[in-house]
């Protein structure tokens, strides 16, 4: 896996240059079975880095461009009735495929957001009272501008909780511009693009990932984390029992990642802030105060004491 993994970071690399970061934890977030939400300002590659991945994995890709008029069944499909059967034909929507791209989420209406929820939860979508099974595996990478940018409908928490992980790109140094403007005077970069793993393998992945072991220490201590976030005064909604589940998950992907078979503090600690940053809601209290979702998980980290791992268990 950590030789695969490696690939798929450098391919991904040709095209979002200077962001191994990133990519290293969009990989792992696929590898924990979770959809990612890319929260970011304009052209800093949030479509590249989906379109990379796509090639990288030799997943079936397809996008949507939301805007104000896109219609739920631009999602989910619709059924058209077939004169010849006087039967029903469905006509699959945009998320009929393996990595699925929303692009601006937060520009299309509330009824259109909440199209994806059955299908980012149950990987199937509902026409007419008919399930349609998406095929597997299937990853969601939705991008939004950040609320408070013009014509934008912030997601609502419903939604934002089926997203494993909330992550930003982030403006690429001076030398990483210059290398990808050097990249682009001869070739497309997508061109020196190889695929690297089939969905056959992100599969086979997934189940090495659930095989990870996880103590009860390690288990109560993320919960003891999560549970933090809903009891501080500051705080109007705390992790819930879903983003519980996917910082486990999460922390699974990236000990198996790190080639351990199992998970010790530094994962949980690793992934805690990306899981649930956008799961927290703070009282107008701690804004006031200066408080940030950032800081507010920090000392939260700080106060919970990871446990001890006796290692020889695992040799």
């Amino acid at each position: 896996m950590i030789e695969k993994s490696e690939q798929i970071i450098k391919e991904v690399g040709k095209v979002v240059v200077g962001k191994d970061e990133v990519i290293e934890k969009v990989l792992m977030t696929i590898y924990a079975g979770g959809h990612i939400l890319l929260e970011d300002y304009p052209g800093v590659g949030k479509t590249t880095l989906a379109l990379g991945f796509a090639k990288a994995l030799g997943l079936e890709y397809k996008r949507i461009q939301f805007t104000s008029d896109t219609m739920p069944s631009d999602v989910t499909g619709f059924s058209v009735y077939n004169r010849e059967t006087g039967t029903f034909d469905y006509k699959p929507g945009a998320v009929d495929c393996q990595l699925f791209l929303g692009d601006e989420i937060n520009r299309t209406s509330p009824k259109t957001q909440a199209a994806l929820l059955e299908v980012m939860e149950e990987h199937c979508v509902t026409v007419d009272g008919i399930a349609h099974q998406m095929k597997a595996p299937f990853v969601c990478i939705a991008t939004q501008n950040p609320v408070g940018s013009a014509g934008t409908q912030p997601l609502p928490e419903s939604q934002l909780d089926r997203f494993m992980v909330r992550l930003s790109i982030g403006y690429p140094s001076t030398e990483h511009q210059i290398e990808m403007i050097r990249q682009r005077q001869h070739q497309n970069p997508f061109d020196t693009m190889q695929t690297v793993v089939s969905a056959e393998d992100i599969l086979e992945i997934r189940n090495d990932v659930a095989a990870i072991k996880m103590t009860d220490e390690i288990i109560a201590y993320a919960a003891r984390l999560c549970e933090e976030t809903r009891e501080a005064s500051l705080v109007e909604l705390g992790v819930s029992p879903r983003g519980v589940i996917a910082l486990s998950q999460l922390a699974r992907a990236r000990a198996a990642f790190k080639g351990r078979t199992y998970v010790i503090p530094e994962d949980i600690q690793v992934c805690f802030p990306d899981v649930c940053g956008h799961r927290v809601i703070l009282a107008p209290q701690a804004k006031i105060e200066g408080m940030t979702v950032e800081r507010f998980l920090q000392q939260i980290l700080k106060k919970v004491e990871p446990p001890r791992m006796r290692m020889k268990k695992h040799n």
